[in-house]
Parts: C-alpha cells; sequence; structure tokens
C-alpha cells in the first residue's frame, strides 16, 4: 500500500504518529497533492501551493536552509510559473524561498504580506546580533547566523484582502497571536483554511521567553473567527493537514479555549492585585484538555504564556519590591555565599536538592554560586550538572534550549571543555529543526 496523506493525518491526529512544529516526519518528500490542483510541501516551514488557469500561488515560501528544495519540488509538482505569493508573517521560516522563483524567465511573482511585516524586517536589521545570540540558544544551533536581507513585498494590506486568481478566490485577513503580522487565507472554492502559525500541532508559541510580545488573547478570538468559515480542510505552516470539517472545527475551538482559560485566571490574579510570582504558580490549562494531541507543551508552555500576559497587561514589575530597583546579581550572589559559608557551599546545596527533584531550587543555588566565584570550574561543574538535568526534565523545546546553552557555558569553564560552541546536543532538535526563525 503506498503513502496515503489522509491516512497520515489521522495517525497524527489519534497520537499513533508525531509531525508538528518540534518534529517532522515527512521532511523531504516533495509536493503531495491535497486536492486537485492544490499541492502540500512539508518541512521546517510548510508552503502550500495551488494550481489555476496556468499559473502558481505559493502560500508561505520557507527558510533560508530549504530554499532550494522548495523550489525544485514545486517544479517537479508543476512547470506553470509563480504569479503570487501570500507570506503568513514575518518569521525566517516562512519567507525565504522566493529567490529562485524570482529568478525565472517572466515577470516577478507579486508578494503580498500584512503591513507590519515590513516593521518586522526593519526590527530585525536593529537587533541581528540580538536574534543570532536567541536563536542559537533556542534551537542549540551554534552556527546560525541571522539574515541581513529580507525579501519585501510588493503589495501589503492593513485589515483584510482578497485576490482572485484564475478560478480561486484568496480572502486574506489580519489576525494577531503569535506575531502582530499575521495573514490567514480562506480559498472559499476548496473550503481550505491556510492558518500559518496560528495553529502549528502543539501549545501556541505565545509565551516564549526570549522573543519579543505575543497576543494571547487575541490569538484566541482570531481562532474562533477561522472556526466559523467552516473550513473542510487546514493546511497549517507546521505539521500535517487536519481533514474535515470537524476535526478542523475542534482543533481552533478546543484551542481558543485553551488560551482563553489561561488569559482569564491571569487577569483575574493580575486584578486582584496578585504578585507574578504566586499567578504563575496558581494559574493552570485546562484539565479536559490534557490528552489533546495538538495541546501538548512541547515547544511553549503554559508558565510562559502566563509570563507573557503580565509582560502585556501589568508592566514588567512583578510585584515584589526587592526586585524593583535590585542589587547587582553578583552582590546579591556574594552577600548569600558569604551567609551560607563559601560559593561551594551554595554548590554542594544545588547538588542535593537537585538529588532529590528540586531542580528549580537547584538551578537558583548553582547559578548563585558561579555568580559568587566566576571563576572557579568546580562550581562550573555543578552549575552545568544542573542545568544539564532540568534540560532533560523539560517537555518544551524552549526551557530545554535555554537550560541545556547554559549548562554548555558551564561545560567551557571545567576542565572537560565543551561548551556552546561543541554542537548542539542530537536528542533536542528534531530532522531539519536547526534553521529557527521565531523571533
Amino acid at each position: 500500500m503506498g503513502f496515503s496523506l489522509t491516512r497520515y493525518a489521522d495517525e497524527i491526529w489519534n497520537g499513533t504518529e508525531d509531525d508538528n512544529v518540534v518534529h517532522s516526519g515527512l521532511d523531504g518528500a516533495g509536493v503531495l497533492d491535497v486536492a486537485d490542483g492544490v499541492g502540500w510541501h512539508p518541512g521546517f516551514g510548510n508552503v502550500i501551493v495551488f494550481r489555476t488557469a496556468g499559473q502558481l500561488v505559493l502560500f508561505d515560501t520557507g527558510g533560508p536552509q530549504g530554499t532550494r528544495a522548495l523550489y525544485e519540488a514545486v517544479r517537479a509538482w508543476s512547470r506553470d510559473p509563480v504569479h503570487l505569493a501570500v507570506f503568513s508573517h514575518g518569521h525566517i521560516d516562512h519567507v525565504f524561498g522566493m529567490d529562485p522563483f524570482d529568478a525565472e524567465d517572466g515577470p516577478r511573482p507579486t508578494v503580498i504580506a500584512q503591513e507590519k511585516i515590513s516593521d518586522r524586517f526593519d526590527r530585525y536589521l536593529l537587533t541581528n546580533g540580538y536574534n543570532t545570540v536567541i536563536n542559537q540558544r533556542q534551537f542549540q544551533a551554534p552556527d546560525l547566523r541571522w539574515p541581513m536581507s529580507y525579501r519585501r513585498p510588493e503589495l501589503t494590506y492593513r485589515d483584510g484582502l482578497t485576490v482572485t486568481r484564475g478560478d480561486l478566490t484568496f480572502e486574506l485577513f489580519h489576525v494577531k497571536g503569535e506575531t502582530d503580522d499575521a495573514t490567514v487565507a480562506w480559498i472559499p472554492e476548496h473550503r481550505i483554511l491556510c492558518p500559518g502559525d496560528m495553529f502549528v500541532w502543539v501549545t501556541p508559541n505565545c509565551g516564549n521567553p526570549q522573543k519579543v510580545q505575543r497576543y494571547p488573547r487575541e490569538w484566541a478570538h482570531a481562532l474562533r473567527r477561522m472556526a466559523a468559515l467552516d473550513a473542510e480542510i487546514m493546511l497549517p505552516s507546521h505539521g500535517v493537514p487536519v481533514f474535515g470539517a470537524d476535526r478542523v472545527r475542534q482543533a481552533l475551538t478546543e484551542t481558543a479555549a485553551w488560551l482563553e482559560s489561561l488569559v482569564e485566571q491571569t487577569l483575574e490574579g493580575i486584578n486582584a492585585g496578585a504578585r507574578l510570582d504566586d499567578i504563575v504558580r496558581s494559574v493552570s490549562p485546562p484539565v479536559h484538555l490534557a490528552d489533546r494531541v495538538y495541546l501538548r507543551a512541547r515547544y511553549d508552555e503554559p508558565e510562559f504564556v502566563v509570563r507573557n500576559l503580565w509582560r502585556r497587561y501589568a508592566g514588567w514589575y512583578d510585584g515584589n519590591p526587592a526586585r524593583l530597583k535590585p542589587a547587582s546579581d553578583t552582590q546579591l550572589a556574594t552577600a548569600l555565599a558569604e551567609l551560607a559559608g563559601g560559593p561551594a557551599a551554595l554548590a554542594d546545596a544545588a547538588r542535593r536538592y537537585a538529588d532529590d527533584g528540586e531542580l528549580r531550587l537547584a538551578g537558583h543555588l548553582a547559578e548563585l554560586a558561579v555568580q559568587a566565584a566566576p571563576g572557579e570550574p568546580a562550581l562550573h561543574s555543578v552549575r552545568a550538572e544542573v542545568n544539564q538535568a532540568r534540560a532533560e526534565a523539560e517537555s518544551s523545546l524552549m526551557a530545554r534550549g535555554i537550560f541545556s546553552w547554559a549548562a554548555g557555558e558551564s561545560r567551557a569553564h571545567t576542565a572537560d571543555g565543551g561548551g556552546p560552541s561543541a554542537g548542539p546536543p542530537a536528542r533536542l532538535l528534531g530532522a531539519g529543526r536547526a534553521q529557527g526563525g521565531d523571533a
């Protein structure tokens, strides 16, 4: 029996196979037929191809490492010229596939995007070094370099835009969620919904600790708007298609409900005057959705979403007056080490707590020990052990990336050497995930 995309998607839905923003089982599969004249190119960032009246329309264009593979796959699927491409948003795993199509004979394809994408690209130029560092850390990809040039769209819109190509209608509308420049496409002739990164087969990426503001409340509103379209097929930009109106509606509305619960609980705490720490400890996602395969906290996680909501609605002061104008980290660490009997005492305590499974507390103590005596290899060895244990205990890529990077930093200060430059642990990344693109 040959490969069946609908059967594979059914296995993903039922949890017997795995395919999402963290792991993809179909990288390199080429362009697969979804419907008559509709192709789907799986990868780190999926690309959807529509054929109509002798021309092609692309929704998203993939990342910089997959440019050639995308071009060859599309050309194996159809020789028709690409007339139009839509960027779902400006993350680099969605906007870097146009160069080979731009270089073909004939008119240059028109790229459409929401108008805020230009501000995003400008910010990327201003913060190129920062985006290099945080994506190296997030994806454990020490050789990653953030791009310095971007394919700018020929046409932008603000709230919505309807484009007709051949016998197909592309109803584009602006939403906010992972980004403020997101575009969703509805193609009524096929009853196909292209949500971009608004649905990615894991919990929404709206708490990312190293990245700019996300929009959980607006994200939920957008999901319910998409659900009302009653799509028969949903083609996300990460993970496999969802087939069937009932499944599409369920995935969208339950993801909305998951977000709405976190928003409501967090705002309740904010409005009651609670400290951020108390809110983080008290908020939890809906129990009745815990078994949904598309709501696993494997990329982002609920605790980070709560912190992002605080940042959006309550500022940066977390309610603890000691942290309004704090002593430096080094001053505090030195004082606590003195009280404890020296930095080594803090490191010993960190090991004991780690052995007892108290990894959060162990993380504090290991960090304090190194801050009090940053040149001591033995203390860095403890910090590396604790952070490695934390990484191995985490389910989300965000947390694993940061803790693994911290472990690597300290290993570079020990006799073993190593550190981040030694390369990413293979177990942390699925195939093709090292290219990053989320900022």
